[in-house]
């Protein structure tokens, strides 16, 4: 079986299970402990990925904001940030995103075949695009990023990507936050899709940590027997 990444995926959903609310402008879920919460497990990580959708809907940064946490890493002779990842089927990025801004992060795109050449040429060199097959399957992504080096991947959203990690079982730890409110609204995207998922009421997720982060709260589960008991890390390719 070919290796891939140690995978957690990092999400907050509201009450009721949204990402999102179903205006124009992006829904803050989160607060100031969980971003520094998020901030510690970027710096920790090799590369964060988000689907090209997450690009376009909230143009992410995707950089690690501490100074000291970036300082840290670069001490220990790693770029300040971890390599950003994005996923596209269709190639609809926009070269003037956040997420190619020129800020010392590598960045990959995985593009499916069809457009993998106009991508390229869009972007040029802000980001190396990989060929990734028609259609794109996140276990031969998680393949090839562990031939590029990365050991531990952060896995942003979203729902696309969420559904598609969870489904494949390709997921070894899951850091939820809930908000302390409802969206209340069926146009909002969800944190998964429809999918058969590894852990149903046959196959419970092992619930490995709750955390009070103000009025929302962290679950941690264990998706895998590669979780590594209370930090649930694995070390970066530096760290080896």
């Amino acid at each position: 079986m070919a290796e891939r990444p140690y995978t957690l995926l990092s999400c907050c959903m509201s009450l009721d299970g949204y990402i999102d609310d179903a205006g124009q402008d992006r829904l803050l879920l989160s607060n100031g402990p969980d971003f520094e919460r998020v901030d510690a497990v970027r710096a920790s990580c090799d590369a964060i990925m988000v689907g090209a959708a997450t690009i376009r809907a909230d143009n992410p940064r995707l950089l690690v904001r501490s100074r000291a946490l970036a300082g840290e890493r670069t001490a220990r002779g790693l770029p300040g940030s971890p390599v950003k990842v994005t996923v596209t089927g269709a190639g609809r990025l926009d070269p003037e995103a956040n997420f190619f801004a020129d800020d010392g992060a590598q960045k990959l795109v995985y593009c499916a075949s069809e457009c993998a050449p106009a991508m390229s040429l869009a972007l040029g060199g802000a980001a190396t695009v990989v060929d990734a097959g028609s259609p794109v399957r996140m276990a031969a992504v998680s393949e090839d990023l562990h031939g590029r080096g990365i050991r531990r991947l952060m896995v942003e959203g979203g729902s696309q990507v969420h559904t598609q990690f969870l489904a494949g079982g390709l997921a070894d730890e899951l850091q939820l936050v809930v908000a302390p409110f409802f969206v209340g609204d069926s146009r909002a995207p969800r944190l998964v899709g429809d999918a058969a998922f590894p852990w149903n009421p046959g196959r419970h997720a092992r619930l490995v940590e709750t955390l009070p982060l103000g009025n929302a709260v962290l679950l941690r589960y264990a998706l895998s027997d590669r979780f590594d008991g209370a930090k649930g890390q694995e070390p970066s390719a530096a760290g080896r």
